[in-house]
């Protein structure tokens, strides 16, 4: 009985996950993103609407779909960003971000508004890099100047917070947390070294034969390391995500044969399954009675992630970007999600945080990839040529 519940909970989801193209299609003109089209589609068939599916029963289903989110926005993140200008920029600006995230929330703090301290702070510093891979891709944003300073933003707004979240909210202790997170890092870094250091001959020359064959040896391996790394920071007490984001990070170095092959077959079984089942289920699971019961705090903490988060990179890129680029950094790194329904999980287990407002947090989440996106594809036009990488701009 629970096995054909889960059938039809995925036959039900993957009927939103196919009909989403034809309904941005439809929608052409307004340019609306297929993420908010599948977190739409699941609020309809989730529980607080329609009631064809609960996400329970696809809830395994949503979590491999979340881990391969990350591991490709950990496999497009370019390492060599962080020894330039734009890797800089992107430290700084979220460093900005949390100064005024702690002066926010402590202000919120004292007059009753929010209870959990740590875990606010930590989500209105968030960007959703992996939700925003598939919006940059289809509107064809990630060739231009633009994404030389979104890809490290994004990769920082998401990797700096699960930092916090091991070593502020473990629930072994910080210094445990700590030590897990080295010791992820270590091996992470160790696993895109293995292939240098030690060359099996019989080994690369059965990947590269069975790499385009029925074995598929190198996406098999692929899987294996994502979900070894998955179970691996869950045993230790870290965010999953964390575990997808480093196994993201180390596949060009680690993975053998052809890469991007690969790459093409990852995007197919991420994006062709498990991502839209990820999206689906997020919208399925939105609290909206508790969000109709104190609206206001939804819209509070959707204005926050554009001040906190977004409004810095008006003025810190102010020499590299033009106005209407910058406006879509504020926009982009303001949009957040994965983080923050991982954030409102663990306020309420630790019982710090109210139900409206871990509720109000996952919504403004929802609310951001549904808004600003589509706002920042709407202001890509056709501009002047950017400058080069840490190159200022010339307004005379």
């Amino acid at each position: 009985m629970v096995l054909e519940t889960g059938l039809r909970a995925l036959l039900v989801v993957s009927i939103v996950s196919a009909a989403a193209p034809f309904v941005c299609a439809l929608l052409a003109r307004f340019r609306v993103p297929q993420v908010v089209v599948l977190i739409v589609g699941g609020v309809l068939i989730g529980p607080e609407v329609f009631g064809f599916a609960e996400p329970q029963a696809v809830e395994l289903v949503a979590n491999v779909g979340l881990g391969f989110l990350f591991l490709l926005a950990g496999y497009e993140l370019e390492l060599d960003h962080f020894r330039e200008r734009s890797g800089r920029l992107a430290m700084t600006g979220w460093l900005i971000s949390a100064v005024i995230s702690i002066a926010v929330t402590g202000l919120l703090a004292a007059t009753g508004f929010v209870h959990a301290f740590v875990p606010v702070a930590l989500a209105l510093t968030t960007t959703a890099l992996g939700t925003l891979l598939p919006i940059l891709r289809d509107n064809d944003m990630l060739g231009g100047p633009l994404s030389r300073f979104i890809m490290p933003a994004g990769a920082v707004g998401e990797f700096f917070p699960i930092v916090g979240i091991a070593i502020f909210l473990g629930t072994r202790g910080r210094l445990y947390g700590l030590a897990s997170l080295v010791v992820m890092c270590v091996l992470a870094l160790g696993l895109s070294w293995l292939p240098r250091l030690a060359r099996v001959e019989r080994f690369e020359t059965i990947s590269h034969q069975g790499e385009h064959a029925t074995s598929q040896t190198t996406l098999r391996l692929t899987v294996m390391l994502l979900l070894g790394l998955l179970v691996l920071a869950s045993d230790v007490g870290l965010d999953v995500v964390l575990g997808a984001f480093l196994a993201g990070v180390v596949l060009r170095r680690w993975a053998p044969g052809d890469v991007d092959a690969l790459e093409h077959k990852l995007d197919a079984v991420g994006y062709g399954f498990f991502i839209p089942v990820f999206f689906v289920s997020s919208g399925m699971s939105l609290d909206l009675g508790s969000i109709a019961d104190a609206p206001a705090r939804l819209v509070v903490f959707f204005l926050l992630l554009l001040v906190v988060r977004g409004i810095p990179s008006l003025f810190l890129y102010r020499h590299d970007l033009v106005a209407r680029e910058r406006a879509q950094m504020m926009l982009l790194t303001a949009t957040s999600l994965p983080l923050l329904v991982a954030l409102a999980a663990v306020g309420l287990d630790t019982g710090h945080m109210l139900p409206e407002n871990a509720a109000s947090l996952v919504g403004a989440g929802v609310l951001s990839v549904m808004v600003f996106p589509g706002l920042a594809v709407a202001l890509n036009r056709p501009s002047a040529a950017s400058p080069p990488d840490g190159a200022p701009l010339d307004r005379s």
